[in-house]
């Protein structure tokens, strides 16, 4: 019995011990709250009680209110539970947007009232003062739609309120209530949560509505969508309207990617910005720089648009951060400046930009994609830094992703190159590898077997072989350069049919594109034969279509099916995908972003060729120089919003007035230019820019303010006012000045002459 006591005494100990080492649980929302996320990522003990504010048995998510404090709960599905119930909620804190609760258990305590929601605004739900509260908000319903996941229905919808757009959904299969809420005036009931993206950072407003009788209708749609009458597509435009209060707004951080004319990227510690811009002028990688622009959400990505870029050209390097493929995927490192390895499958050198197939460790596929320059004239990129198929390369650059939608699992993403010396070879293709082992396995049997008929036929075996095999690279060469040439994708895609068919002996093949163009060669029945598919997955969105081969049900099944319907596959989501990104890219560069007109280096490149085909034909050409009367006056009195809408009404205006054949472009600010390339004489200019001016003289009307707008013209033909386009341009300028001083000193001359005459009157 003595023994046993010191035994005791030390299990004692241990369990004290234990005991105080354990952390005591936060029992109160606004501690919660005052935790880091660093610090709500040790999974902190919790104990508090709570009033839920929200909660759906069908769902995970519920909110708990407790005096002015609210808090999103991970919880149970299936619980016996409804708002007003107050509980004790036991768990530990875990890291989203602000610290929250995942739930271990829950007790039901009583039941009471629902606390009172707090009537909200745009501005203070979007500095997240509303954080998990419940509140009352009033807007327009713009977008309702039924969305279906598994055995979960859910109606999205997207709110206009006084400020700006919200999202918000609500649990219900009832679909009949969309139409009623679709263009009506509402005031909602609900929790908000916020929308932040994979960096935990703020994107947008979001409302969870506990249930359909949380959405009050106060102001029904005056029409039903589908009683609207029906606008001509060529039309729509005429239906658009937009009220932007967005403020400008400052970064700052170390350039780590430039593209001129497009794009910034800014990264200040774990922190980093695309930037959009128009600025062309010299930047270099590794400084500190301020960006001034407006804060916008760009398919789910924090982005900052018309943004102005100023160099501090004080040096402030950052490291790049190595990273695996995974860690990428996750969307963690989103437009930061990282490291990773792959080996190299495939090479692509386009016209606007070379791309390096790469392929990780574990299989997955990615990119790594060096943009050439916008707007270097005549100047022929820089070659491509070739690297062998099957190297083992490091590269170091921008991580892009492909979906912001991180939360559902890893997503597909690219890596932006600075310059070629982003590639770094880490290891050469081994010697010892499948190409290598047949050509020493051909030339073993072709010495075995040199004698005699047997050899004679081997060798000729080989032939065949080699030959088809040279055939197939041929072609394949021939794809990839007519993807990065001007040929139509729909001919690209029958080459790669034809391609597939060749490989499979001659068995049908064809692709069905999603927008349901059929390309290839497809049997008139099917009924009696076997179909292979092979679907062509987009990098993000619904897959672009599926290639499909067809064979004798009696056939052997080979696994050379699979490997060409797959590499054609491979080779049609290049086509699709280069395609789009390169035509959007062309459109960004010659196309004034605010009115959609042509910019000054799309007006300069076709007066260029306009210029050498009036010379080589003895012709004339016209070209208008437009700059609109008091434009800063507008902008002082108005405010700048109203001024892009009067420049946009301006550019659909002059639109109107010219030929297919004109062009109509904005040099910048308030100045326009007409190139007419097809008249006879001054007078027929003359009568076109009288016409433009003209088309002012209607009064615009924008957001309540009525604006009597004019402009000032001057014309200039070739060859009678100059021969090459700077003097052609500076001719017409010249003209436009000298015009708006005739106007200022008539309308000075009118001023006068009524004040003169007002004398008189008071004289007589």
């Amino acid at each position: 019995m003595k023994k046993s006591i010191p035994a005791m005494a030390i299990v004692l100990g241990w369990a004290t011990a234990a005991w105080a080492a354990a952390p005591a649980p936060i029992t109160t929302l606004r501690a919660i709250h005052s935790l880091t996320n660093a610090e709500a990522g040790k999974a902190v003990p919790v104990a508090f009680e709570a009033t839920i504010i929200y909660y759906n048995p069908k769902d995970i998510d519920m909110f708990a209110q407790d005096g002015d404090d609210a808090i999103y709960v991970q919880a149970t599905k299936g619980l016996n539970l409804v708002p007003g119930d107050r509980v004790l909620v036991r768990g530990h804190t875990g890291v989203y947007f602000r610290p929250d609760v995942l739930e271990d258990s829950l007790t039901l305590l009583r039941h009471g009232p629902v606390p009172k929601p707090d009537a909200s605004t745009f501005d203070q739900m979007i500095h997240a003062q509303r954080f998990c509260k419940l509140v009352t908000v009033r807007g327009v319903i713009k977008v309702a739609d039924m969305v279906v996941d598994g055995d979960l229905h859910t109606i999205n919808m997207r709110m206009l309120m006084a400020g700006g757009y919200v999202d918000a959904f609500v649990i219900s299969d009832d679909e009949s209530a969309i139409k009623d809420l679709l263009d009506a005036e509402v005031e909602v009931t609900a929790v908000v949560p916020m929308n932040f993206d994979n960096k935990m950072q703020l994107t947008g407003i979001l409302l969870e509505i506990p249930t359909l009788a949380d959405i009050r209708i106060l102001k029904r749609a005056s029409a039903s969508p589908w009683s609207l009458p029906v606008t001509p597509m060529d039309d729509i435009l005429a239906g658009y309207g937009l009220q932007n209060l967005t403020q400008r707004v400052r970064v700052q951080g170390t350039i780590t990617y430039y593209q001129s004319g497009a794009a910034v990227v800014l990264q200040d510690g774990a922190k980093s910005l695309w930037i959009l811009t128009q600025s062309r002028k010299p930047l270099r990688i590794g400084d500190l720089a301020d960006a001034s622009g407006f804060p916008d959400v760009h398919d789910g990505f924090l982005t900052l648009t018309g943004s102005e870029i100023r160099d501090s050209l004080a040096p402030a390097p950052v490291s790049p951060q190595p990273a695996t493929w995974s860690e990428l995927a996750s969307g963690l490192s989103a437009f930061d400046l990282v490291s990773t390895e792959g080996k190299v499958v495939t090479e692509v050198q386009a016209a606007a930009r070379d791309e390096y197939v790469l392929k990780a460790g574990g299989g997955q596929l990615f990119s790594a994609i060096y943009n050439h320059p916008v707007g270097v004239g005549n100047l022929k990129p820089l070659p491509m830094k070739q690297v062998p198929e099957g190297s083992k390369v490091r590269v170091t650059g921008v991580c892009i992703l492909h979906s912001s939608d991180t939360f559902h699992g890893p997503v597909t993403f690219d890596i932006l190159l600075r310059s070629f010396d982003d590639v770094a070879v880490v290891a050469r293709p081994s010697l010892l590898n499948v190409d290598n082992l047949i050509l020493v396995v051909s030339v073993l049997l072709a010495l075995l077997f040199a004698g005699g008929i047997r050899g004679w036929v081997i060798e000729r075996k080989m032939r065949r072989q080699n030959a088809s095999s040279a055939y197939v690279e041929r072609r394949r060469s021939r794809i990839l350069e007519d993807i990065n040439g001007s040929r139509p994708l729909a001919e690209i895609i029958e080459q790669i049919t034809e391609l597939v068919s060749f490989k499979l002996g001659g068995s049908p093949c064809w692709c069905q594109m999603v927008d349901g163009a059929r390309l290839g060669n497809c049997p008139p029945s099917l009924i009696s034969l076997r179909i292979v598919p092979e679907q062509i997955p987009a990098r993000s969105g619904p897959p672009h279509g599926t290639i499909y081969a067809a064979f004798d049900p009696l056939a052997k099944v080979s696994a050379n099916e699979s490997e060409a319907l797959s590499t054609a596959a491979a080779q049609a989501i290049l086509a699709i995908e280069t395609r789009r990104l390169y035509s959007d890219l062309l459109h960004r560069s010659e196309f004034d972003l605010l009115t959609d007109v042509h910019n000054r280096f799309s007006l300069e490149e076709y007066l260029d060729r306009q210029i050498d085909h009036a010379r080589q034909n003895a012709g004339v050409l016209g070209l208008v120089y437009v700059d609109l009367n008091d434009f800063k006056q507008v902008n002082d009195v108005y405010g700048h919003r109203v001024g892009d809408l009067y420049l946009q009404e301006v550019a659909i205006r002059m639109k109107r007035q010219l030929r297919g054949v004109d062009m109509l472009a904005r040099l910048g600010g308030d100045e326009f230019a007409v190139l007419l390339p097809r008249v006879r004489n001054r007078a027929e200019v003359e009568e076109i820019s009288l016409r433009l001016v003209r088309c002012l003289d209607t009064p615009f009307a924008a957001e309540g303010c009525v604006i009597h707008g004019s402009a000032s013209v001057g014309i200039a033909l070739y060859p009678e006012d100059g021969t090459s386009r700077d003097i052609l341009l500076s001719a017409a300028d010249a003209a436009m000045y000298v015009n708006k001083h005739i106007r200022r000193e008539e309308a000075e001359g009118r001023a006068n002459h009524l004040e003169h005459g007002l004398s008189h009157e008071d004289r007589a």
